[in-house]
């Protein structure tokens, strides 16, 4: 089954404090902000698919302020040139030297606010620079600054003027899911946080770089037994194997389960995976890279219900 995880059950008192920070310009969300925490920590970026207005910016900026780290953001649209993403140089006349100007993407936390609304040559830029971290400008290639996570967004409603991500692009994203509108008693809070006599304490830096990098070498370290190995490939070859799935899930997809199953892990203060942790984001982190053959999508069925269907049929392993 699908799992989640409880704040009060973090055994990191950093991973703690940082979504406590959080929380205080994102009200409702904790799942989500715990899913961010995740990927961030197993070296992934995120691709959020939701309406406008549901808190997407105001996730992200929140994680850069907990976290002090460099923020831009950037709104997609037709205009934007991949240079704007990667950088472009400037000849110095009084050097006679190419000078480099960076790119938006060469930054800790970056926002690509609509993706889908740029041209594919944009979108293909940003998704070189997330895959092998970091921009070649005129034959010199620039090292992107770590920690380094891309949080992108699109609508899913609106098709007037996007331009799809291919599937192999979107196979970048480590997960994909969305906020959701809030409940009525977390937008009352909302309401009054905006509104109210008593201005909201600001969100404080209670992290910065090196922590999260040291973090992240900490999750690489959380042992993973070959019984879950074997337990994340059935799960994947499942997918490749569903009557109504045409295209499964990518060798990508099985390092990224596993990424995640380290981090839920090490969030929930073990060293060593246990099968609950696979399915924490495993809908999450599979459901995007699913295409449906023809009789699926006769079916009316989604990726995300088949994966988490797969999970609930796939047995899991009796750890010794």
């Amino acid at each position: 089954m699908e799992g989640s995880i409880a704040l009060d059950k973090l055994a990191s008192g950093q991973a703690l404090a940082i979504l406590r920070e959080v929380q205080k310009d994102v009200v409702g969300k904790d799942m989500a902000i715990v899913k961010v925490l995740m990927v961030i920590v197993a070296r992934g970026h995120i691709l959020l698919e939701d309406m406008p207005g549901v808190g997407k910016t105001t996730l992200a900026l929140a994680f850069s302020k907990a976290l002090a780290l460099d923020y831009k953001r950037m709104q997609f649209n037709p205009d934007v040139m991949p240079s704007d993403i990667t950088g472009f140089s400037v000849y110095d006349r009084t050097g006679g030297v190419l000078e480099f100007k960076p790119g938006a993407i060469l930054c800790n936390l970056f926002l690509a606010d609509e993706i889908n609304r740029a041209s594919s040559r944009t979108q293909a830029a940003l998704l070189e620079a997330m895959e092998e971290g970091s921009v070649t400008v005129d034959g010199v290639t620039h090292r992107i600054p770590e920690p380094f996570v891309v949080i992108a967004t699109q609508n899913p409603t609106g098709a007037s003027g996007t331009q799809l991500l291919p599937d192999s692009q979107l196979d970048r994203f480590m997960v994909r899911f969305s906020l959701g509108y809030p409940a009525p008693a977390d937008e009352l809070e909302m309401l009054r946080r905006k509104h109210g006599s008593q201005p909201v304490e600001p969100v404080q830096q209670v992290a910065e770089g090196a922590d999260i990098l040291r973090m992240r070498q900490e999750v690489r370290q959380v042992y993973v037994s070959d019984e879950i190995y074997d337990y994340v490939i059935r799960l994947i070859n499942a997918t490749r194997q569903h009557p109504l799935i045409g295209q499964g899930g990518s060798p990508r997809a099985s390092i990224a389960v596993a990424q995640l199953a380290q981090a839920a892990a090490w969030l929930q203060g073990r060293d060593f995976v246990i099968p609950q942790d696979v399915g924490v984001l495993f809908s999450d982190a599979v459901s995007h890279r699913l295409l449906l053959n023809q009789q699926g999508k006769a079916q009316g069925v989604t990726s995300r219900q088949l994966a988490q269907e797969i999970l609930e049929q796939t047995p899991a392993p009796k750890l010794r």
